[in-house]
């Protein structure tokens, strides 16, 4: 079957078209052809579906086969993939994903291709119990939360995903330990995704993410919108200003509005193939 390597500033995922037939057993496929030596390599695979309410669908897998409801990079490269095959056409279109459907708006290069891609996210969930977690709230900002022994200031904003805000410098923060104990904590029931996030001027964000599942990866579309969020809702940001969020992949864009969140980054085909499944 063929499949298409893409990546939104490292986020790189395995693609397939289904448009016209399912893939049996894709949790076991994700887990088998996301290992970096003995598959193709990547942070999950994502399948190009039909959707009777929107223009096509994603099912996106995590490499250990978990499925997950959204994926804000994977989304833009699904958004690309969907309109360089043809089976949309103008400058925006819709997808359907386990967190409802997403408008797309499309940014074209020289060669008539998909170039970036700006997706209306919706707007976040800040109730503590729909994370979810078992902390209470309508709004769960800075929280003193202890994980591991050690209390962490915590802000939750659930964009499809659960994410655990943290402010605190990147570069001299145990990501995969930290990220851990917080992915596997009893306070976040489906588990949960670790942002730690300093912030490096008005507009600015610097971020590195654990995801649940993945562990590190180069980015997280919807983490990114959740730390913008938690920026905002903390007093760094402002609401309605366009801050830019720097992962380890690259940079995206992130409007939080203080209804919706507007996602700008780039979507890139890296090489396709054909493979066994």
């Amino acid at each position: 079957m063929k499949f298409y390597k893409m990546q939104g500033i490292g986020n790189d995922y395995i693609y397939f078209d289904c448009m016209s037939g399912e893939i049996a057993e894709p949790e076991k496929l994700s887990i088998k052809l996301s290992d970096r030596r003995f598959g193709i390599g990547g942070d999950g695979i994502i399948l190009l579906c039909k959707s009777d309410v929107a223009d096509c669908k994603m099912r996106m897998f995590n490499a250990d086969g978990s499925e997950g409801k959204m994926c804000g990079n994977g989304i833009r490269c699904l958004g690309k993939l969907a309109r360089d095959l043809g089976y949309v056409s103008g400058d925006n279109c819709t997808v359907e994903t386990l967190s409802g459907v997403k408008k797309l708006y499309f940014f074209f290069g020289d060669d008539g291709k998909v170039e970036s891609v700006k997706v209306d996210m919706g707007a976040p969930e800040l109730d503590g119990r729909l994370i979810p977690s078992t902390v209470e709230g309508e709004r769960v900002v800075g929280y003193p939360l202890t994980v591991g022994g050690k209390t962490y200031a915590v802000t939750l904003v659930n964009m499809g995903n659960p994410h655990c805000v943290i402010f605190a410098d990147p570069d001299f923060t145990d990501v995969e330990g930290v990220g851990r104990q917080f992915e596997n904590s009893p306070v976040f029931p489906d588990r949960v995704n670790t942002e730690f996030v300093k912030v490096t001027g008005k507009n600015s964000l610097k971020m590195r993410v654990w995801e649940r599942g993945s562990g590190e990866t180069y980015a997280c579309g919807t983490g990114a919108c959740a730390a913008v969020v938690a920026a905002v809702l903390n007093g760094y940001c402002n609401a309605g200003e366009a801050v830019t969020v720097s992962l380890l992949g690259g940079d995206l864009k992130i409007i939080y509005t203080g209804d919706a969140v507007y996602m700008t980054g780039a979507a890139t085909l890296v090489f396709t193939g054909d493979v066994k499944i």
